[in-house]
């Protein structure tokens, strides 16, 4: 489903990335680990077209979307909830989950109607974001606010969703409840991946997982290889 090949990018004249090749099957959660500096969150930049690819391939679904605009690569099925949620305070609850169906559904008339199923899903999957569906955005704690990051990449309907460190400045317990939402969302077939600094709970939900360090994959493998991987044990799930 979406397959990253040789990978080099980076920002103005430094490259962060040398040389990254992964892949995410249909229906699979992958997880990508590292260390701070690593490269993990300029890979998800660099596949959702918010930096352009010095060289390498992005293929989604097959079809190369490296050197896409960002608006383009999301028309053709990729939503990425990016580090640290980038929710619209003043805007309501709903308004976010709307914007996020904006590349996906008809802009003028018919919107509200077809909006309105993926609305649905998204607040049967978060209860509370239909409790608080006219409230402010900004006013949501943390964990209500990565509950809104991902309902709204879910509204695009997407074929692939890039998750970048959504447990980042979470309490421990909301932490927890935001891996749930991640096996519910595997569940149900959303294809997935994840960048997460929490590398066991990441694992814990993984299909497969790749290992970054200095801009390149180092290691990959199942969970169960990894944990049995002396290199990845001492420096990540020591």
């Amino acid at each position: 489903m979406l397959q990253v090949e040789n990978l080099h990018a980076g920002y103005g004249t430094s490259e962060v990335l040398t040389g990254t090749t992964l892949h995410v099957k249909q229906g699979s959660v992958v997880a990508l680990i590292g260390a701070n500096g690593a490269g993990k969150t300029t890979t998800m930049r660099a596949i959702s077209g918010m930096i352009k690819p010095a060289s390498g391939r992005v293929l989604l679904g097959g079809q190369p979307v490296q050197g896409l605009s960002a608006s383009r690569i999301a028309k053709l099925g990729l939503a990425h909830s990016p580090e640290g949620r980038k929710v619209f305070g003043p805007l309501s609850v709903e308004d976010n989950l709307l914007l996020g169906a904006y590349n996906h559904l008809p802009m003028f008339f018919g919107f509200r109607g077809r909006a309105a199923e993926g609305l649905e899903k998204v607040y049967a999957l978060f209860p509370r974001l239909k409790e608080r569906r006219l409230q402010a955005a900004g006013t949501l704690s943390g964990g209500e606010q990565q509950m809104l990051a991902i309902g709204r990449a879910l509204m695009a309907n997407p074929k692939v969703i890039l998750l970048d460190e959504p447990s980042m400045g979470l309490a421990p317990v909301i932490v927890q409840e935001v891996f749930n939402i991640i096996r519910r969302l595997k569940e149900s077939g959303v294809t997935l991946l994840l960048v997460e600094q929490f590398a066991k709970s990441a694992l814990e939900v993984a299909d497969y997982a790749y290992v970054m360090e200095r801009g390149r994959i180092a290691v990959e493998g199942t969970p169960a290889q990894l944990h049995q991987n002396e290199r990845v044990i001492a420096a990540y799930l020591g």
